[in-house]
């Protein structure tokens, strides 16, 4: 499966901003999709999750409430919808897929090239 994300950029606090990932080379409706980050000089940390069902989400303590993960099968692409930013959101952020299992332990199949989400003040 290769990965390619988007969407990343400048906002500012309070702002949103939607990225996305989209699966090629093997049946995405087969993998749990999630969105991993790293802040400057932090190690990768787990964002979101939604399974290869799509009935089930997970999210980070940091971001729960704020952030919306989906999926669309149909276009092989999974979302995340990130409000209410703040400058702690900053990083370089990665879509990772792992086959029929849960990717929140970072242990997956594969991971797509980051995409930088920069929140100024």
């Amino acid at each position: 499966v290769q990965l390619q994300a988007s969407g990343g950029g400048l906002v500012q606090a309070g702002g949103s901003l939607r990225l996305s990932c989209t699966a090629s080379g093997r049946r995405f409706s087969d993998y749990s999709m999630g969105w991993f980050r790293q802040a400057p000089g932090k190690d990768r940390e787990f964002v979101a999750e939604i399974s290869w069902r799509g009935g089930s989400r997970s999210y980070s303590d940091s971001v729960k409430g704020r952030f919306i993960i989906s999926r669309d099968n149909s276009g092989n692409t999974v979302y995340l919808q990130m409000n209410s930013l703040n400058i702690e959101d900053t990083a370089v952020y990665y879509c990772a897929a792992d086959y029929r299992s849960s990717v929140i332990t970072g242990r997956v199949d594969y991971w797509g090239k980051g995409t930088l989400v920069t929140v100024s003040s």
